[in-house]
């Protein structure tokens, strides 16, 4: 190996060892982190994050929404900012913020425009992760909500390698089979890294009809709660299918703001203060190893990956 090689190795592995030792920074600064998953799209799972994010801020929690599908960012569009850009120094990057409690970074605002797709693999993915979350200026945080792309792939893995102490997870679905199907795999991921599984939240639950106020179960009803109790973790609720909640999510206006007094708000309060007992009781119990195996098993993942 030449001399030329050699200093360039070393360089690279020094960049690599100053971004963990930034990623490690800016963790030590954030209380609890949750990831939002699930196993198919189309179940909502990023209207969930968005909104558990907001009731969380409205809540008086520092709240940080990192938005970690790159290929489908959509965080920004439903809050509303997605006309804005990310600022800051050339030492660190400021993210958006939503309002003075939420602040929010997304590949979409990086981009040239709403039609520019991000045509990526694994490592590049792995790259941008690293540098939302080491050289954003997030600050002290009581809550990082990571809304990942469907699936059990490259994202989760890369997050849950960075993070390495994620506190939580939250697995989203619909009542349909396939939906619970895919689910599950995501609560068995989960318990494989060994993120311990905040609960499953049942989304498009029923519809109430406006023309005679019965309900009327589009998707059937109940499959998130007995997939809860099967792998024996927590049910947080379910969310019904409510139009003004879909025009919200297009008009840029979280629903938990707009629309406090709804079913689905009320819902959504309820799962925070679900999240927020959770935490309170895992900081109660002793300090153990945390997820020692499960960061080994993610590398192992990795390496794979990367076909190393």
């Amino acid at each position: 190996m030449n001399q030329g090689t050699s200093n360039q190795n070393v360089s690279q592995e020094e960049q690599q060892l100053q971004a963990e030792k930034l990623v490690r920074e800016t963790v030590s600064k954030i209380k609890h982190k949750i990831m939002v998953i699930s196993g198919k799209g189309g179940v909502g799972k990023t209207s969930v994050a968005v909104n558990l994010a907001v009731t969380l801020s409205m809540e008086g929690n520092k709240v940080g929404l990192l938005d970690a599908d790159i290929h489908g960012p959509n965080v920004p569009k439903m809050l509303g900012v997605d006309l804005k850009k990310l600022g800051g120094s050339s030492n660190k990057i400021e993210a958006v913020s939503f309002n003075e409690n939420l602040k929010v970074v997304s590949i979409a605002f990086l981009l040239e425009g709403p039609d520019t797709p991000v045509i990526w693999r694994g490592p590049l993915k792995h790259n941008a992760f690293s540098q939302f979350l080491g050289e954003v200026e997030w600050g002290e945080l009581d809550y990082l909500i990571v809304d990942l792309p469907p699936g059990t792939g490259d994202e989760p893995l890369s997050i849950a390698h960075l993070i390495k102490d994620v506190d939580g997870s939250i697995i989203v679905t619909t009542p349909q089979e396939v939906s619970l199907l895919d689910s599950r795999k995501s609560v068995k991921f989960s318990q494989m890294l060994k993120v311990p599984v905040l609960g499953i939240i049942e989304n498009m639950s029923g519809f109430m009809c406006p023309h005679c106020n019965k309900p009327i179960n589009l998707f059937k009803t109940g499959g998130g709660e007995k997939a809860a109790r099967e792998f024996m973790v927590p049910f947080l609720g379910r969310i019904p299918i409510d139009p003004e909640i879909v025009q919200n999510c297009d008009n840029g206006t979280p629903f938990v703001e707009t629309m406090p007094d709804s079913q689905a708000a009320r819902i959504f309060f309820q799962i925070g203060k679900k999240c927020e007992e959770f935490m309170n009781k895992s900081k109660s119990k002793p300090e153990i190893e945390k997820g020692s195996s499960g960061i080994s098993r993610v590398k192992e993942m990795l390496k794979k990956r990367d076909g190393q």
